[in-house]
């Protein structure tokens, strides 16, 4: 059965517009809306990112039955997997049990801001192991001391915790992050819906969950519009990440309108 979401790009609207556009999505019968958690401009000049929490809050107060999701939240460096499992919980009190915490191991984009180096995909995903197993400890209840290599938790206990249970979504990007050992996530979040990875997360237990795709859609009646919002706003959609915001702005002026024609659905692919 396939699922239509709504992306609250926090990246492209105001914080008041991103909450009616959620509103109206519910109303239009989209299946379920998912949010970015971006500190840095990863797409134009003018692209000011939004705080995630207090979007996703609002909406949660804005609508009644769409179920809501981070797209995703990175539990390793901005954010201790702790304070994570405390906010999560608060938005599943907020959604009346609709929230999903969809997780991965970050990027560089946003997570470059607290300074220090930036650590390799085999041990991100390491913390994020760490990670994952604070916040379902937290979310046991009861108040937990952690030792792990990467992170330590001292005497920490998530006070509200909802009657609903709290359901959390691994991302990955690539063939090590799909293989993450941790398949018990459900569901699986790809940025590239490629099918390979959805084989890799079977192979290591994920047979049989859902999975979640995004593909970036520029739609206008004038095809030339379209063509100029996807080569500003989603060229690195299907080129990679990147590791500084400076660096993803210098890979998107690359390539050209035929590429994004070859990548997006435009006008004329739309209405047919």
């Amino acid at each position: 059965m396939t699922l239509i979401a709504n992306t609250m790009m926090c990246e492209q609207a105001g914080p008041k517009q991103l909450v009616r556009d959620v509103a109206l999505a519910e109303e239009a019968g989209f299946d379920f809306a998912v949010i970015s958690d971006h500190y840095s401009r990863g797409w134009t000049r003018k692209a000011i990112p939004r705080t995630r929490g207090a979007c996703f809050g609002a909406a949660a107060q804005a609508t009644d039955h769409i179920p809501l999701m981070t797209y995703v939240t990175c539990p390793i460096r901005r954010y201790h997997p702790a304070v994570v499992a405390q906010k999560a919980a608060t938005m599943q009190l907020l959604s009346d049990g609709r929230f999903t915490l969809g997780l991965g191991a970050g990027e560089n984009l946003n997570e470059h801001i607290v300074g220090g180096r930036w650590p390799l995909a085999g041990l991100r995903h390491a913390m994020l192991e760490e990670a994952v197993e604070i916040i379902r400890a937290l979310w046991a209840g009861g108040m937990v001391t952690y030792r792990g290599k990467h992170f330590d938790v001292e005497s920490a206990k998530v006070w509200d915790l909802p009657e609903t249970a709290r359901r959390s979504a691994s991302r990955c990007r690539g063939r090590q992050a799909a293989a993450w050992r941790d398949a018990t996530a459900t569901p699986l979040i790809a940025v590239e819906p490629r099918a390979e990875l959805g084989q890799l997360f079977d192979d290591e237990g994920g047979s049989g969950k859902p999975r979640i795709g995004q593909i970036a859609l520029s739609y206008d009646a004038d095809q030339q519009i379209a063509v100029k919002r996807a080569m500003d706003q989603f060229r690195w959609f299907t080129e990679g990440g990147e590791s500084t915001p400076s660096s993803r702005f210098r890979r998107r002026r690359g390539g050209g309108p035929d590429r994004a024609r070859r990548g997006r659905a435009c006008a004329d692919a739309m209405r047919s």
